[in-house]
């Protein structure tokens, strides 16, 4: 039993250290029992443990990526915006006769008129002694200014198939005929005088304003109606300066005279034509109705030349470049043109030769019309042949 015993102590020994061990695993953590102590000292133990733990490093933060350019670039910035330009001003109408001289006031200015000049809103026109002048609009209203006649262009709007259309012109002076179109007809056409003022239903007239007719000196101003060159007689319509209404004329080779009448305003008394100032009419009828054929054609000429050539400052309608047209036939690219002579299809240019070469069709270089370009060919010379004596010619015995 003695003998034993170390042995028997240390197993003992071993056994208290094994269960002690299992006491230790088994107790919790101080914070899980609620055993960890609410003082100062014991948080800053805890801070100090938690600085000493090694703190897990963070993930790197990925850079931003690129923006990706975009498909349409940016506005460059604006430039500053430069003022713009009126448009420019077109033409109501164009000379369609002129015999003897007339001359149209614009801007100020008087200048000669010529056949086909363009006429423009707010011109006067004005006729000399012993001349005439045809004037067609856009609409084809035409009007046949005698010697000593003055019109103004006061107003003109017309759109074909338009809604708005109107036409204002005033007689100053002189014997002036007119023969309406699609103005009066689809709009509101007015004719002016010192006295009066005409409303216009799409027919032929003469307007008559003597010298020193006014306001106040109606001067016997005579307005009259004929037939249209296809027989029509439509209306006119007299109203006085006030816009009271003094009458309408409805036939034919009718007229009024404006006179003045009681309280100071006009009347318009019926005129009695003689057959000696109807046969004038007439002859200043027909003769507007003639400017008006002619005016017609021109005032479609010039519209095309402008739509054609269009003003070289108008970034709207610029120059189109293209191939060069002579005669209907186009020229060829890298051909000189020469004038008169097109280059025909398929026949190259025979360029110019100095005139020194020129007088000498043999010379080398030298090309002649319709043949390939070659030089001068030279027969050699054959070396002459030498010259043998004939045979002696056997005599006879």
């Amino acid at each position: 039993m003695t003998r034993h015993w170390p042995s028997f102590s240390l197993w003992l020994l071993g056994c208290f250290l094994l269960a002690g061990t299992t006491n230790v695993l088994a107790i919790p953590s101080p914070i899980e029992a609620g055993l960890w102590p609410d003082t100062p000292e014991a948080i800053s133990g805890a801070t100090t443990l938690a600085q000493i733990q090694p703190a897990p490093t963070p993930a790197p933060i990925p850079p931003p990526p690129a923006a990706a350019p975009s498909a349409t670039p940016a506005p460059a910035q604006a430039p500053a915006q430069t003022p713009a330009q009126p448009p420019a001003v077109e033409p109501v109408g164009n000379v369609a006769t002129l015999t003897g001289s007339a001359t149209v006031t614009r801007n100020n200015t008087t200048t000669p008129l010529k056949l086909k000049d363009d006429v423009f809103l707010d011109d006067v026109l004005q006729t000399s002694a012993n001349s005439t002048l045809g004037v067609t609009f856009t609409d084809a209203t035409t009007f046949h200014l005698t010697a000593n006649a003055q019109i103004t262009v006061d107003g003109f709007v017309y759109e074909e198939g338009g809604q708005k259309n109107g036409a204002l012109f005033d007689i100053a002076k002189g014997t002036v005929a007119f023969v309406a179109a699609s103005v009066a007809k689809t709009g509101d056409m007015r004719i002016s005088t010192p006295t009066a003022t005409l409303g216009i239903r799409g027919t032929t007239g003469l307007v008559e304003v003597p010298q020193g007719a006014s306001a106040t000196n109606p001067n016997n101003v005579a307005i009259k109606l004929y037939p249209d060159p296809d027989g029509r007689v439509g209306h006119i319509d007299v109203n006085g300066r006030d816009g009271a209404r003094l009458g309408s004329l409805t036939q034919g080779a009718s007229g009024f005279t404006i006179r003045p009448g009681a309280g100071g305003r006009f009347t318009a008394a019926p005129l009695m034509i003689s057959p000696q100032q109807a046969l004038r009419d007439q002859g200043i009828v027909r003769q507007v109705h003639a400017a008006q054929a002619v005016g017609r054609r021109i005032v479609s000429e010039r519209r095309i030349q402008r739509q054609q050539n269009p003003p070289r400052n108008n970034p709207a309608n610029p120059a189109r470049p293209g191939p060069q047209r002579q005669n209907g036939v186009p020229q060829r690219p890298g051909s000189p043109q020469q004038p008169g002579q097109p280059n025909r299809q398929g026949q190259q240019p025979q360029p110019r030769q100095p005139a020194e070469l020129q007088r000498q069709p043999n010379a080398p270089g030298v090309a002649r019309p319709g043949l390939p370009n070659r030089p001068a060919l030279q027969q050699p010379r054959r070396p002459a042949a030498p010259k043998t004596k004939p045979p002696p010619k056997e005599k006879k015995p």
